[in-house]
């Protein structure tokens, strides 16, 4: 690679770790084309992308950018996922491992800052999807409305019925 292609990517490479908000180290070894070719189009659809970069590079461009030290994770063959989609991401990763022989592995990561340890990882992997986090506070936020509401025509019923027996009272009396 010439010197001002290489600057080029590492420019490049730079301005896509500023973009994201988090950083997945993986090593890829016992992955052929066709797999690694699967996997970067599944994270594509989570929001997030696949590279590989030499270590040296990598390790150069997140110093550049005051990264936490990666030094240890950035040894042998290293994929990087960087994206927005912090769960999603992680699960798609951990998804695609099941299904091909514990592949890719997990090395470390970086969210806002904080480095994540391969167990990290695998939480951050767990965690449900936001559309299932937005339903579940939208039912927890319903059902005591939903309470309120029953309450409120019972007690509109109650009163109607008072009513119409103290009619029938004095129509009677």
């Amino acid at each position: 690679m010439k010197r001002t292609d290489k600057d080029l990517f590492i420019e490049d490479f730079r301005s896509k770790l500023e973009e994201s908000k988090v950083i997945y180290l993986t090593d890829f070894s016992g992955l052929n084309v066709k797999s690694m070719t699967t996997l970067r189009h599944r994270l594509r659809e989570a929001g997030a992308e696949y590279l590989v970069v030499k270590n040296r590079i990598a390790l150069r461009a997140l110093r550049a950018l005051e990264y936490p030290d990666l030094e240890e994770a950035l040894r042998g063959p290293t994929g990087i996922v960087l994206g927005q989609a912090v769960a999603e991401s992680a699960r798609t990763l951990t998804e695609f491992a099941k299904e091909n022989g514990d592949r890719p592995v997990f090395k470390g990561g970086v969210l806002d800052g904080i480095v994540l340890t391969p167990a990290n990882i695998q939480r951050l992997a767990t965690l449900p999807s936001r559309e299932q986090l937005l339903s579940e506070l939208a039912g927890a936020l319903q059902a005591p409305m939903a309470a309120l509401a029953g309450v409120l025509q019972a007690k509109l019923q109650e009163t109607a019925g008072l009513l119409e027996a103290l009619r029938e009272q004095r129509s009677n009396g």
